[in-house]
Parts: C-alpha cells; structure tokens; sequence
C-alpha cells in the first residue's frame, strides 16, 4: 500500500512577520494564518510539525511529508536519522515519535499546501 503523502509549506509576511502555514492532506486543506511572528523557517517548521499532527489525526502509522523548503527537508531529515540539533528539529524528533515518516523535498509549484497559501495572496 503507498503511503499517503502530505504537503506542508508555510510563510510570513513580512519576513520576519506574522505566520501562516498550510497542510493538504487527502484533498483537504487545512489553514492556520495567526501563528504569531516569525521567520519563514519557523514558519516551515510549522507546517511540518502541523503535518506530523495531521498523520496522527488520520491514524496513520507512517506518511511521506513534502515540503518546498530545502533547510527544513534536510534539516528534518539529519533529525530523523539521529543527527539532532536544537530547536525546531528536537520538537519535530518528538512529533515525529513512534511514526516511520519520509521528508521529501518538491518543487513550489508542485506543493498544493503552498499553492494553497498563495491562493490567499493574489
């Protein structure tokens, strides 16, 4: 059986500024635009940590996340594999506990979460 794949993308305006982030899931979109402020980072990292809980949300065991930014791929991916650092990625390592997930990286134009964030930005 594949794995159910979810997108997650998030951003702030300005930058650093207020967060908002987007996570599709099964063709559902789900939308957070008051996270507070902060960088695009800590807005990707959560987008990833809101897709973590919508794997859960769903009673998965086991999803393939796709995000558009390659920090936080790469960084979650060092994470998962044990190589930790601080911050974002320890929440993440614990979001993360008891699930076989992937973090993939797509081109923007192929991550419905972040065409679904633009969508509020014409």
């Amino acid at each position: 059986m594949a794995r159910t794949r979810i997108f997650f993308d998030g951003g702030c305006r300005p930058n650093p500024g207020r967060i908002e982030i987007a996570v599709v899931a099964r063709g559902v979109v789900t939308i957070d635009r008051d996270l507070g402020d902060g960088s695009s980072m800590d807005a990707e990292w959560h987008a990833l940590l809101r897709a973590v809980a919508v794997t859960r949300s769903l009673g998965l065991d086991e999803a393939v996340l796709l995000g558009d930014s390659v920090a936080v791929v790469n960084q979650a991916n060092a994470a998962l594999a044990g190589r930790v650092r601080p911050g974002h990625a320890t929440a993440f390592v614990a979001a993360a506990a008891g699930l076989t997930l992937r973090v993939r990286h797509i081109k923007r134009t192929q991550n419905l979460a972040g065409i679904a964030l633009a969508r509020l930005h014409p």
